[in-house]
């Protein structure tokens, strides 16, 4: 690689890359809610940190690192961290995680309220879950830290499982996340983290359709959370007679999914660049991943989000709070729940207004190069 790095392989953690959570983890086909949230918080990223601290361990006694930059959810490296006194920059890839008086508990994905009411709220709704409905994960955490050898952290679920980074880097712009008066210092917006340029090679056969006569709806699953009865079927069935061309993306092979026949109106791939699709698309539904989510609010794309495994909701709630979209929050979603949705974006000229005042926040961002400077700096320090 350009950049001199060279690719290590997780031995003793498992390595689920590139696999669906349903491939990955089939014991939690079907999981939504809290649920969902708590079991895949658990599994996914909780469990895995013994481990990923094992191989992390013996890279570092090689290479002696000035920083760890991970993603939050990389939890052995904030182990590593814990034991040799290292520094660690996070590169986030979802919303906000830690707690706030402002801000009732992560995972119940209600609205900040900041008065003294509202604060009240967040106090008893905090003392709620973290002794009784969120019990049994905040104590595992306190467990799994047991095990390696660290003293337990006295906060609540979510995040009494390692200590803050040193440097928090938020894929976002300000306007997206919740204003919160107690945030930690570390945290920097840098502006979504995509790719430079443009990507080649060729476009599908199918790319004149979308030639500005109607509207284009860009239809996601993401690459992880893939039951496509959940979102990617419902959302065709229901533009199947609507004056709009959509393009849905699969994340894995479309073949796999049983789409059966498909609408005279819709086109499906695996992939298809967000850089070549988004600036011709008019409104994306999706599961409410974040990445994807800033990418279109990048570009100025607002959207239907239906977030119903890991925190998926809580970064809905944010994009109806930014007033870029609307989060369907039904368990169970309808054909005229995205019908309605998708109207409603395409006709209330209020979400693409606000979405492309996003864009241009994102657009004041220094986004990747940012990002690296800020984590230099701290290398340096």
């Amino acid at each position: 690689m350009r950049a001199g790095a060279r690719f290590e392989p997780m031995r003793a953690a498992y390595d689920f890359s590139g696999m669906t959570r349903e491939q990955a983890f089939p014991h939690h086909a079907g999981l939504t809610g809290l649920t969902g949230m708590t079991t895949g918080f658990r599994e996914i990223f909780i469990d895995p940190a013994p481990d990923q601290m094992a191989d992390l361990l013996e890279l570092v006694a090689d290479e002696r690192p000035d920083v760890l930059v991970t993603d939050e959810t990389i939890f052995g490296a904030g182990f590593v961290r814990e034991r040799l006194g290292l520094r660690q920059a996070w590169t986030a890839t979802s919303v906000y995680m830690f707690s706030s008086r402002d801000t009732a508990p992560f995972g119940l994905g209600l609205f900040p309220s900041t008065g003294p009411w509202g604060r009240a709220r967040n106090a008893m709704l905090r003392l709620a879950t973290d002794h009784a409905v969120l019990r049994g994960l905040r104590r595992h955490g306190e467990r799994v830290r047991s095990r390696v050898g660290l003293d337990p952290l006295r906060t609540g679920p979510f995040e009494n499982i390692v200590r803050p980074p040193d440097l928090y880097l938020m894929g976002t712009v300000p306007s997206f996340e919740y204003p919160l008066s107690d945030m930690l210092a570390q945290t920097h917006f840098v502006g979504a983290l995509q790719s430079a340029g443009s990507p080649s090679g060729a476009l599908p056969s199918w790319w004149a359709d979308l030639d500005g006569s109607r509207p284009v709806v860009h239809i996601t699953q993401g690459t992880v959370a893939n039951d496509a009865r959940r979102l990617l079927l419902p959302a065709i069935q229901a533009l199947a007679d609507e004056d709009v061309m959509a393009v849905a993306t699969t994340g894995v092979d479309p073949e796999g999914l049983d789409p059966g026949t498909l609408p005279d109106n819709v086109r499906l791939e695996r992939f298809v660049p967000h850089a070549r699709l988004l600036p011709r698309t008019d409104v994306m539904v999706t599961n409410g991943g974040y990445g994807g989510v800033n990418t279109a609010l990048a570009h100025g794309v607002p959207l239907v989000v239906a977030g119903a495994t890991e925190e998926k909701h809580e970064v809905g709630q944010r994009v109806a709070w930014a007033g870029a979209g609307i989060h369907l929050r039904n368990r169970k979603l309808s054909q005229r729940d995205v019908r309605d949705a998708v109207h409603r974006i395409l006709t209330e000229p209020s979400f693409r207004a606000r979405a492309r005042a996003l864009r241009e926040e994102y657009r004041g961002r220094g986004g990747r190069a940012e990002a690296a400077d800020r984590i230099e700096a701290l290398a340096k320090r």
